[in-house]
């Protein structure tokens, strides 16, 4: 974050600028659950206006810019955000808005709906050794369940496990906390850091269907702008399937084999779910060296070394899981003449004719199983 910081300071003054506000709000989340006074407080100081925080329950919190807390009911609100189902947080600014002052809004609700007091149950970063003690098959079910109820979970309810995978650089537990909480998950959902990746475990309060819909409309709906250094276009989730808590290491087992098959071309490919990879899941059990001596994974792992070998290999993906040309433009967002010529690419590298079902079909196989030895 210093680096980009620095970066874009020599570049653009508001990009920068920027920059700090979602540092101050990642500082903040990084720390776990955030305080509401020290929300409130904060926030007055950084947008140097009167900042305001309603909770659930109806307590309010009000802090001028200098820190000092500020009685009663706001006067002039020159901007606010709605928590779900209850609350807001707010600024109070005399004259117009500051360049930043939405950015500022967005993030501060963002933090208030994963602190404590939150609107409902709003995903929150929990403790990492009651999480692994879940997800771990080693502990007595006894103390499983004791760690489900120590996180809110109920232990009679499904659970679906969601592991997170972002760029090297980025702290993925902060970055897997702000994503949920922006979608708005109407859900329980516990998140910690387990090794390089985050694990968050969804209890829907209602209805029991996957979380992976959901997290594709978070991925699609503006998320990519704030993230911090490109975390939007390189996150990956891998869903598993839903089950009773007590057994969430079955869940957490097949959302990291699920996340293995993701990838970063676009929502459809940065989201697996792993019920709808069907058989698709018995690949990931052959061994990688199996694989990588397979002629058709070789190829392509060739290409994505070569100058636009990536981009081939994107018009790849997008011409299999659409089925046509113009829609794999379309998803891409090119002329279909650059998608034709960066397939016709691909196919000299394969020597497969993609306009054939059984080229297609190898191409797509060689697609999934290429992305199974680059995740490892």
């Amino acid at each position: 974050m210093k680096g980009l910081l620095r970066r874009l300071s020599s570049l653009d003054a508001d990009a920068a600028a920027a920059v700090r506000v979602i540092a101050h709000y990642q500082a903040l989340l990084s720390g776990g659950a955030v305080d509401p006074v020290a929300l409130a407080r904060s926030t007055a100081g950084l947008a140097q206006c009167a900042a305001g925080l309603e909770l659930a329950d109806g307590r309010t919190v009000r802090f001028a810019p200098d820190g000092v807390a500020l009685p009663g009911v706001p006067g002039h609100v020159s901007g606010s955000v709605e928590l779900r189902p209850r609350g807001r947080v707010w600024l109070e600014r005399d004259g117009a808005d500051a360049p930043f002052d939405a950015l500022v809004l967005e993030w501060m609700a963002i933090a208030a709906r994963v602190g404590p007091g939150a609107p409902g149950s709003a995903p929150r970063a929990a403790d990492p050794a009651l999480v692994e003690r879940v997800l771990s098959e080693r502990e007595s079910i006894e103390d499983r369940t004791r760690a489900v109820r120590l996180l809110g979970l109920h232990p009679a309810l499904p659970l679906w496990v969601v592991a997170v995978a972002a760029g090297a650089e980025t702290d993925v537990g902060v970055v897997a906390v702000t994503l949920l909480a922006r979608g708005g998950l109407a859900a329980t959902v516990p998140v910690a850091t387990v090794g390089p990746l985050a694990a968050a475990m969804v209890q829907p309060r209602q209805g029991s269907a996957s979380p992976a819909a959901e997290l594709r409309a978070v991925l699609a709906d503006r998320v990519r702008d704030g993230l911090p250094d490109g975390a939007g276009t390189h996150v990956r989730f891998g869903v598993g399937g839903g089950v009773p808590p007590s057994h969430a290491a079955t869940s957490w087992a097949q959302a990291r084999a699920a996340l293995r098959f993701a990838g970063d071309g676009g929502v459809a490919e940065q989201v697996m779910d792993h019920a709808e990879l069907g058989p698709l899941t018995l690949l990931a059990e052959v061994p990688a060296a199996r694989l990588r001596a397979e002629p058709g994974v070789r190829a392509l792992a060739e290409l994505a070394e070569r100058d636009a070998g990536l981009a081939g290999i994107a018009a790849l993906a997008a011409f299999c899981r659409t089925g046509s040309l113009r829609q794999a433009a379309d998803a891409l967002h090119l002329h279909h003449s650059s998608v034709a010529a960066r397939l016709a690419g691909v196919e000299t590298a394969l020597g497969w004719r993609l306009n054939h079902p059984d080229g297609r079909f190898r191409a797509q196989l060689a697609l999934h199983a290429w992305r199974l030895i680059r995740s490892d």
